[in-house]
């Protein structure tokens, strides 16, 4: 088993006012040699966008994204022609492939709102771009794993072009669940929402991230109640 530990104080941040983010990989101005990308996760950020605000108009190509709004309401608008507010609760991803422009706005002008933005480098370049999105059900992350997204869309989540899983949990303290992993060669990136957590025998707080590979399955223990996502990926590149 082969382990990394990023700990949340030693994240990239970007603060630009109307926006605060924080970069677990190197984006934009933030760039760390040692942190360019998990296998095939490219980009883990965690953005509060303030009320009003966002992100315009942009074009994107040959990259899997994915959104998982915390709190607040993010508008999205894209050249597929989807138009729509996704909530806490909800789950977005959007396969850019041949390429797809979009934004991302804050919808209240009274609210802030907190989402994650995850990239995940395609199997296959240059698909046709995809969109979907799923509301969950609050009630099936108590106590257990979730799984969020998937490259099967007859599968449950929203549906990427790459051989990745995701889960989602909201674990009460005491909760020790193993997880196996789906595919050979993939290896899991944790990312701990809130609370306490013990993964492999590591031990995890809120915002830490922490991948492991070279291994069929992780144990995780939840020391307080918690919210964790886990990110199973490919660790070898596309083409590689």
């Amino acid at each position: 088993m082969q382990t990394l530990l990023h700990k949340a104080a030693t994240r990239g941040l970007a603060n630009h006012g109307w926006l605060k983010s924080n970069h677990s990989f190197s984006f934009a101005n933030y760039y760390n040699p040692e942190r360019m990308h998990f296998g095939t996760l490219r980009v883990l950020n965690d953005d509060f966008v303030a009320p009003g605000r966002g992100f315009g108009n942009h074009p994107h190509d040959n990259m899997e994204i994915i959104s998982i709004p915390l709190s607040g309401d993010l508008k999205h608008e894209d050249s597929m022609g989807n138009t729509t507010t996704i909530r806490q609760g909800d789950v977005q991803a959007m396969s850019a492939g041949t390429g797809v422009a979009h934004s991302e706005m804050n919808a209240s002008n009274d609210e802030p709102v907190e989402f994650l933005q995850i990239w995940i480098f395609p199997k296959s370049r240059n698909v046709t771009p995809n969109y979907s999105q799923i509301t969950l059900d609050e009630a099936a992350l108590d106590g257990q794993l979730e799984q969020i997204v998937s490259p099967n869309p007859n599968d449950k989540g929203v549906t990427i072009n790459q051989d990745a899983w995701f889960h989602l949990g909201h674990l009460t303290a005491g909760t020790e669940i193993d997880y196996p992993l789906k595919q050979a060669g993939n290896g899991v990136y944790v990312f701990v929402l809130d609370g306490d957590l013990t993964i492999s025998g590591q031990a995890l707080n809120k915002r830490d991230g922490f991948g492991v590979w070279e291994t069929d399955a992780i144990s995780i223990t939840a020391n307080t109640r918690a919210r964790v996502l886990l990110m199973e990926v490919p660790m070898a590149l596309p083409g590689k």
